[in-house]
């Protein structure tokens, strides 16, 4: 690999055959840009989807209640169901396999005041564990605690927009702010870093603990309107969401299976379901890359069959000269290894700088999308798609490099 000679003859004969060998080349170095590029463009896809669901938690399902569509014991269809409290208490402990329990009420357009700044926002009425549910964060002070909860403490989290709009730059926590004329004490700001659109909400309102709710606005039966179940590590919400359906069902009167009466949403099994797409996608866009990639190996083992016929007589000449056939292999092997590193290498290259390129023109035109964000190159691929593609090499110049061993000097000497 490191004689000079070898060297001097494979750079001759790539310059005695430029044409060749820059299209030998060119299609390695496409089967590697290609693998590159697609593979982070799909890494931008992938993150951009997954980057919809947030930073909260994954395996949880959501329930809500409405009206029943069917009759059960005796009781006619068109029932209004009202969660409640002890609902929520009651999933919390008798449900196996539930770890946490977030109920909330709200109330929209309630008129919020602080001095000569007012406007209109939603109330939501929260339980500690709604923060790390939803996965917010606190920019100034703290989330509802238990304390707030049990003592009915007129306290209060606003979102980072209320906080903008009503004090500007000024710290919020430890302001006061009127609640539909009802005074509330700010004790934490919560953020989002990177806010989608829906997560707009959250921000444009103001979180009270739900007892304080409950107590000051006058709510009956501590009604609840919306619980979101999280379940334990290790446990699949669709294996508790039957059994938090069948409680719930039991304990309103409800005739099993009645979505309309008792509704929700199971967050982990539609995330589970984006997951097994993206499996399938990886899998397309690998079998197209590493295909592109194979193409380009054949051609140079192609190549190489060529480059050998041609040298025949040359060979024939060496070995009749006392050249061992390990030095007639290293010769071929070593031109084309050294094609589909040089090819590989840039490809690998062009592909990330273009993939790095394309980030960087979105961020810096400000381009936002919901399905497309950040696409990276893996180093640990790029790493093994350039070992794959230097092992290929060797493996498309043996074939080659062997029948060249095997050339008779007799033979090759006649050869026309």
């Amino acid at each position: 690999m490191m004689d000079r000679d070898t060297w001097q003859e494979i750079f001759a004969t790539i310059r005695k055959n430029k044409l060749r060998s820059f299209l030998t080349a060119l299609g390695v170095f496409w089967g590697i840009f290609m693998l590159v590029f697609i593979l982070g463009m799909g890494n931008g896809l992938e993150t951009g989807v997954f980057r919809n669901f947030g930073d909260g938690a994954k395996n949880i399902m959501f329930v809500w209640s409405w009206k029943t569509s069917q009759p059960h014991k005796g009781m006619a269809p068109g029932r209004r169901i009202k969660l409640n409290l002890g609902d929520a208490e009651a999933v919390r402990s008798e449900v196996k396999g539930v770890k946490r329990v977030a109920p909330n009420f709200s109330y929209a357009n309630c008129n919020i005041v602080y001095r000569s700044q007012s406007g209109s926002y939603e109330v939501e009425g929260h339980f500690p564990d709604t923060k790390d549910i939803q996965g917010l964060i606190m920019s100034e002070g703290r989330y509802i605690n238990s304390q707030d909860i049990t003592q009915t403490r007129k306290v209060t989290t606003i979102g980072q927009t209320v906080k903008k709009e009503l004090f500007g730059d000024e710290p919020a926590v430890g302001k006061h702010i009127t609640v539909d004329g009802v005074d509330f004490k700010i004790v934490g700001v919560v953020y989002k870093p990177e806010p989608k659109e829906r997560d707009q909400e959250d921000m444009e309102s103001i979180f009270i603990p739900l007892t304080t709710m409950h107590k000051t606005y006058g709510i009956a039966n501590e009604r609840v309107g919306q619980m979101t179940v999280e379940a334990d590590e290790g446990v699949m919400v669709s294996e508790i969401e039957p059994r938090v359906r069948a409680l719930l069902e039991e304990r309103h009167i409800v005739a099993p299976g009645d979505k309309s009466a008792i509704g929700g949403f199971n967050l982990e099994k539609e995330f589970a379901s984006v997951q097994n797409l993206f499996l399938g996608i990886k899998g397309l866009l690998w079998f197209v890359g590493i295909g592109t990639l194979i193409a380009g190996i054949v051609g140079v083992s192609n190549i190489m069959l060529i480059t050998v016929k041609e040298r025949t007589k040359e060979i024939g000449i060496r070995k009749a000269m006392g050249a061992t056939p390990g030095s007639i292999v290293s010769m071929i092997l070593t031109e084309s290894i050294f094609i589909t590193s040089i090819a590989g290498y840039l490809g690998l290259m062009f592909g990330t700088f273009l993939i790095i390129g394309v980030n960087a023109l979105v961020l810096k035109l400000g381009i936002e999308n919901d399905n497309f964000y950040d696409p990276k190159v893996n180093l640990g691929i790029a790493v093994s798609a350039l070992v794959f593609l230097i092992v290929a090499g060797t493996i498309a110049g043996l074939i080659p490099a062997m029948q060249a061993a095997r050339v008779n000097p007799v033979d090759a000497l006649k050869d026309e």
